[in-house]
């Protein structure tokens, strides 16, 4: 990019009026401003151009005026006249900038500096379009054929600045200028493409009518008249003829292109190549090409459309089956529709269009496929969010649901469009969709096939009478879908009567069917044409219950009348009408009104006696329940009576399966809510909430979340009821070794059977069956050995029997005849054909194996939801401690085998139920004191159980068991009575143990996690992790100070060195709980400090050298521990001698053994440091230069990759010496060099620390390479001493130097690490003996022979 800041300085130098500092420097920030609009970042552009227009507005200029009148305008090229004000030199100077940087060759930079000069010109109105043109061809120029591309964008740039300058339609002149330059960058498409043709089109749209007719209409007569040659140049005509009207007249036409109007007969093949290679153009944007909008509104004008859409879209774009002519069509489908009038849509939408894009949709579902699905949707949803009208929606609806393919729409039923509709409209659009599942009428529909059905119907005839029924089917399914999902949409507008029409219209057709019209059942007046099949009735049964769901969840629509019982305290309206009631009861209503007229409607399967009483009592039951919603305990009767509703609603679809669990419901709700029901007279008769825990799991085994969040929300309020055999019911489910029994067992009874809900849940949990099924893969594996031998022997004996093999097995000599053979070919068929079903058997077998396996597992998930609900409700019941070891079973069981994906989701929603919802709790049983030895044992069990896993992560899950029971057994503090006044209070004083029941066994617990602590620290292969022990520490301070004497002796005797480590951890963390240090009094916390310092400290005497990671962790957790104690001993002047201490790390730093890192360093220079002993600084030690003694050769050590004197390669003649240069003496050649070195190397020495170094010293401040360490003995400073307990010790060697504050990261010792290198610097190169040397020398050029030039 041009502009370097040379330039401008140098007219304003040669001035000779006297001007103040050149432009340069009177503004830098000025001149930045230019750099900011050419960078890539948009945002930074944009700044750098509203800085630059403020500061050129706001500076104040002279009177005279820039343009190309000025004297020195054509020789200086746009440079400020001498006699212009400094304001007035930059205006000019930014023009120049700018016009420089329109044909700039990065891409980002030139729409930037276009931008930028448009709001120059903008805002300083007084600097003149046509100058800047002719400066813009001036610099830009198209005749210089290296730059061409350049400068060819300078001056497209160029034009757009002055049209978005806003002052091109001021300036005739400037305007034909600037068309005239447009059209001749046309030509030039390999750089510009189409944009000089759309900048065009953009000038015309702008201008005005005057100036259109009587500047540009003779510029562009050439362009019009080639109209349809191009697409840019029939756009140009089409802007203009809905722009300017009045000029471009029939009559003006006529003359340009020959006929009074754009789209004729004869114009239509030449519109059809004109769009096509629009649309390729735009085949990468994917996007309707501005020509065909421009076109499709021109033919509306003309009155034309229909000869337009038919001759050049249908016929025209449309005759490649696929690609940018089909797209492009489509296209100018979606954009038409806000245009067109009713009668129109309804020639558009029933075309060939709409069938050819049906089909493209059918072929456009496999992946790799353009799918143009999503972008007319997009058309569709902005035509119904715009258009006022019910009756156009309506349309443009009504003709996207009729387009089927054998009578399957190809639209969605869930498409989410309908939000957008007229509460007319909607209302019509659910009625057409209600008569035609009624009275289907394909023949309204736009039915379309794709090639290849098309081809498979020629082959075969026969299929064709059945292809009517299929598609009425196929066609009902839909409709019955697409209602349920207009309820469903959250953002569909919609009231009570109409949400309730949907659901009796859903649940009629679904159980019903019509005798006689009634007046009080509107849905019976309805006829239905083609009778309803048992199929269809299924889908529309599914879709109701699929309704009802929805419905249960359906927040308050309306306002709620002040007589209407509200919902429970904290919870939302969702699932009740206006008055209170739930859906479902309406519903219900709705069915025993149908019942009760059974002269007009009957049901598809009508009730038997006993399923009617059934009925009838539940409907009484619900009277009962509603009349009770008074009470307090409205949640529970309300979650009763949703259960009850539900169950009588799939009475209709399963009757047999649901009247037992109908009957028993019932008797469990009268009994539940019954505050004067006695107890059962028998031990073995089952309480009521055993009945209903075992109803619900029944339920549970249906295919229905509706009936899975019912289920729950009951189980939820019998949660207080809930006994040990109804626990034990759900957890016999759970029970890993019952697995065989299957998922629905627990939930039968002796009189009742599965029904067809295991049924359901086979076909839902079908997609699930290919990923699992290991076990019985390696079983079927030996069975098919098995069979393999036996089908081996039987064909051995077929073919002894039928004489093709002899006793041995061989073949047989002897010849069949016809009939022998034809007899073994039966033979041998027979049993292949046995052999087949056989294995198809075993097949059938293996899946539904798997099925079963699918459904257990997903059963078990949902019985988990009934655990939960009860650990989340019931926190505090003594009941939960039974559920401890069954979930760890399930856990030990699932983690011990591999499993497939829905068995992790069990397992982890199993790990997350354990680790949250019961060890974690913040609430927990506080009266166990009934069974307190029970829970002792079990915890007991529990540790020992983690002592013997294999795996540490089951051990975690015992472990955490263990501790749960620990804190149940332990028990909570009592609630703190009131404040007590301060006198009280002392003479009270507090109480030296905890006030409440604590049925813990102190003893008997310390000593069985004593020996758990024992065999980890002992043994090399412990299930036990330090973080289990850290756990118990922090959140039982009483059994940590109990353990303290088991840890302490393992700091030195652990099994290895990661034992130790782990003792010195556990050590540290007790030793930071605050709890330790209250329990223990003054001598005891005093002991066990001085104990452990004297364990960390023959530790780390007897410590080797840091060569493994075992070692490392060792040393480092005994520093870190000791640094605590030292930092204890310090801060509460405890009574305890240091002297050890400081002289096992004064050994240990002396040593070797804390290795390469610099972690174990860094705690070793803490821990001396709070002892006295601060670290080392290491100085410099100036070494005297010996300046008599000759440099022996070799001894200055060369750099890698440099080449020794000898062996370099001599510039001049060999043999010739170089000739000196005068006043110097050819011995002193390499002085020059020395003196250089010598000033270097007296900076360096000079030059001040730049901070601390790598072991904390100034960086640079250390000695040369080659240089060894200072001792102690060459340090200035003094030694200081050390100071343990109070004492003046003797001074540690090495240990001079200030206090430093110690840094974290790796580092090195400073007494025990290599000395610092010099940074790598270059190093001279000598010249041969005999050259000249210095400044002057250097400065000079060598001829060929030596002389200097």
């Amino acid at each position: 990019m041009a502009g370097e800041p040379g330039e401008a300085a140098g007219p304003e130098e040669r001035a000779p009026s006297p001007a103040p500092a050149p432009l340069l420097q009177q503004s830098r920030d000025f001149l930045d401003l230019f750099w900011g609009i050419a960078k890539p970042d948009q945002e930074a552009r944009l700044a750098a151009t509203a800085a630059l227009g403020d500061a050129l507005r706001s500076a104040p200029r002279g009177g005279a005026r820039w343009g190309p009148s000025s004297p020195s305008h054509a020789q200086h090229r746009g440079a400020p006249h001498p006699i212009f004000s400094p304001q007035e030199a930059e205006l000019q100077y930014a023009l120049k900038r700018l016009i420089e940087g329109l044909g700039a060759t990065r891409e980002a930079a030139r729409p930037g500096f276009s931008l930028a000069l448009s709001q120059v010109l903008q805002a300083l109105e007084d600097v003149p379009l046509q100058g800047v043109l002719e400066q813009i061809r001036e610099k830009h120029d198209l005749q210089r054929k290296k730059l061409f591309r350049s400068a060819a964008f300078g001056n497209f740039f160029g034009v757009l600045a002055l049209f978005q300058s806003g002052r091109l339609v001021k300036d005739p002149k400037a305007l034909v200028a600037c068309v005239q330059l447009l059209q001749s960058l046309a030509q030039h498409r390999n750089h510009l493409q189409d944009l000089p043709r759309r900048t065009l089109v953009d000038i015309v749209a702008e201008i005005p009518e005057p100036v259109f007719e009587e500047v540009l209409l003779g510029v562009l007569q050439a362009d019009l008249a080639a109209a349809f040659s191009t697409p840019e140049q029939l756009q140009l005509l089409l802007v203009g003829l809905q722009k300017f009207p009045g000029v471009l007249q029939p009559k003006k036409l006529k003359k340009l292109l020959g006929s009074a109007s754009v789209v004729t007969k004869e114009t239509v093949p030449r519109l059809v190549e004109v769009l096509q290679a629009a649309a390729k153009s735009v085949k990468k944007e994917k996007v309707l090409p501005p020509v065909g909008l421009d076109l499709l509104r021109v033919a509306l004008q003309e009155g034309a459309f229909e000869l337009f859409w038919k001759g050049v879209v249908e016929k025209g774009l449309l005759e490649e089956h696929s690609g940018p002519g089909s797209y492009t069509a489509f296209r100018l489908l979606g954009s038409v529709l806000p245009l067109l009038s009713l009668e129109q849509l309804q020639v558009v939408l029933r075309g060939e269009v709409m069938r050819r894009y049906g089909d493209h949709v059918l072929s456009a579902q496999l992946p790799s496929r353009f799918k143009f699905a999503p972008e007319m949707e997009k058309y569709v949803d902005s035509f119904l969010e715009g258009c006022p009208d019910p009756e156009k929606q309506l349309a443009v609806l009504v003709a996207f649901s009729s387009l089927t393919n054998q009578g399957y729409p190809v639209v969605p039923s869930l498409w989410p469009v309908v939000r957008h509709l007229q509460p007319e409209a909607l209302e019509r659009y659910c009625k057409w969709l209600r008569d035609m599942f009624l009275r289907p009428d394909l023949g309204r529909c736009l039915e379309f096939s794709t090639s290849r059905q098309k081809k498979t119907a020629a082959e075969d005839g026969g299929g064709r009478a059945a292809m009517p029924e299929k598609s009425v089917f196929r066609f009902r399914k839909w409709l019955i879908q697409r209602l349920s999902s207009i309820v469903e949409n959250a953002q569909v507008a919609k009231d009570e009567a109409f949400v309730m029409g949907i659901a009796r219209f859903c649940f009629f057709h679904s159980f019903f069917e019509t005798k006689k019209p009634s007046k009080d059942i509107p849905e019976s007046e309805q006829q239905v044409s083609v009778p309803l099949d048992s199929e269809t009735r299924e889908t529309a049964g599914n879709t109701f219950f699929s309704l009802l769901q929805t419905l249960n969840s359906l927040p308050l629509l309306g306002e709620a009348p002040k007589t209407a019982p509200g919902p429970p305290r904290g919870k939302a309206n969702h699932g009740v009408t206006a008055d209170g009631r739930l859906w479902a009861q309406h519903l219900v209503q709705y069915a025993a009104l149908l019942l009760s007229h059974g002269k007009h409607v009957r049901p598809v399967r009508p009730f038997t006696a006993e399923e009617k009483a059934a009925w009838e009592r539940m409907l009484q039951s619900v009277d009962r329940l509603q009349q009770r919603t008074k009470d307090a305990r409205l949640a529970e009767t309300t979650a009763f009576q949703q259960l009850l509703l539900l169950v009588g609603l799939h009475l209709f679809k399963a009757p047999g399966e649901c009247v037992d669990v109908l009957n028993d419901l019932q008797n469990c709700i009268e009994k539940a809510l019954d505050k004067k029901v006695k107890k059962a007279a028998g031990a073995d008769e089952p309480q009521w909430v055993e009945v209903m825990v075992e109803i619900l799991l029944s339920l549970l085994a249906q295919p229905s979340r509706l009936m899975r969040q019912v289920c729950r929300s009951v189980f939820a309020r019998v949660c207080p009821h809930l006994n040990r055999r109804a626990l034990q019911l759900i957890l016999d489910v759970l029970d890993p070794d019952q697995e065989d029994d299957g998922a629905v067992v627990v939930t039968e009874e002796p009189g009742r059977k599965k029904g067809p809900a295991t049924e359901d849940s086979s076909e839902d949990s079908g997609s699930e069956e290919d990923s699992e099924g290991s076990e019985e893969d390696s079983l079927d594996e030996g069975s098919d050995g098995e069979v393999d031998s036996g089908f081996r022997q039987r064909l051995m004996s077929v073919l002894q029997a039928g004489k093709a093999l002899d006793a041995d097995g061989q073949s047989s000599e002897e010849e069949l005849d016809d009939d022998a053979m034809l007899a073994l070919d039966a033979r041998l068929a027979s049993l292949f054909a046995e052999q087949k079903l056989r294995a198809q058997a075993r097949r059938r077998e293996k899946d539904q194996a798997r099925k079963e396996k699918s459904l257990r597992c997903d059963f078990k998930i949902k019985v988990l939801d009934l655990v939960e609900g009860f650990l989340t409700k019931q926190p505090e019941n003594p009941l939960v401690l039974e559920l401890v070891e069954p979930l760890l079973a399930v856990i030990e069981r699932s983690m011990s085998r591999d499993s497939a994906k829905q068995e992790q989701d069990f397992l982890r929603k199993t790990a997350d139920i354990f680790t949250n919802q019961l060890c974690r709790a913040k609430q927990y049983c506080r009266s166990v004191a009934d069974q307190a030895e029970e829970l002792h044992v079990v915890l007991e069990r529990l540790v020992e159980q983690a002592g013997r896993q294999a795996d540490s992560a089951v051990a975690l899950y015992h472990f955490s068991a263990s501790l749960y029971l620990l804190r149940v057994l332990k028990g909570n503090m009592p609630k703190p009575p009131a404040p007590l006044s301060p006198k009280k209070q002392r003479k009270v004083g507090a109480p030296t143990q905890a006030q409440g029941s604590s049925c813990l066994d102190l003893a008997r617990v310390t000593r069985l996690y004593a020996e758990a602590l024992t065999g980890f620290l002992s043994k090399r292969n412990s299930p036990f992790t330090a973080a289990m022990f850290v756990d118990l520490f922090t959140r039982h301070p009483v059994i940590c100070q109990q353990l303290m004497p088991v840890v302490l002796p393992f700091i030195t005797t652990g099994a290895r060195p990661y034992h130790q480590a782990q003792a010195c951890l556990l050590l540290l963390k007790a030793l930071q709980m605050r709890e330790l240090k209250q329990a223990l009094e003054g001598p005891a916390w005093q002991e066990l400090i001085g104990d452990s310092l004297r364990q960390t400290t023959e530790s780390l005497r007897a410590v080797g050298k840091a060569v493994n990671k075992s070692a490392h962790l060792k040393m480092f957790k005994a520093l870190e521990l000791l640094v605590f104690l030292i930092k204890t001993v310090k801060e509460e002047e405890l009574p305890t001698s240091l002297e050890a201490a400081l002289a096992a790390l004064q050994t240990l730093r002396q040593s070797d053994h804390l290795g390469t890192t610099g972690r174990l360093s860094d705690l070793t220079w803490q821990a001396l440091k709070l002892l006295g002993v601060p670290r080392p600084k290491e100085e410099k030690v100036k070494v005297a230069e010996n300046k008599g003694a000759p440099e022996e050769p070799g001894s200055r050590k060369r750099k890698k990759g440099f080449l020794p004197d000898t062996k370099k390669r001599s510039k001049r003649r060999l043999g010739e010496p170089a000739a000196p240069v005068d006043g110097e003496d050819p011995g002193n050649a390499t002085q020059g060099t020395k003196r250089k070195r010598k000033r270097k190397k007296r900076a360096r020495q000079q030059q001040p620390p730049l901070g601390p170094g790598v072991n904390g010293t100034g960086q640079g401040s250390g000695p040369p390479s080659g240089t060894p360490s200072p001792r102690a003995s060459q340090t200035k400073d003094p030694e200081p001493k050390a100071v343990v307990n109070g004492d003046a010790q003797s001074p540690a060697p090495g240990s001079s130097g200030s206090k430093r504050k110690l840094r974290g990261g790796k580092r090195k010792n400073g007494l025990e690490a290599a000395p610092a290198a010099t940074p790598l610097q270059k190093k001279a190169r000598l010249p041969p003996p005999g050259t000249p040397s210095g400044p002057k020398a250097r400065r000079k050029k060598l001829g060929p022979e030596g002389s200097a030039k």
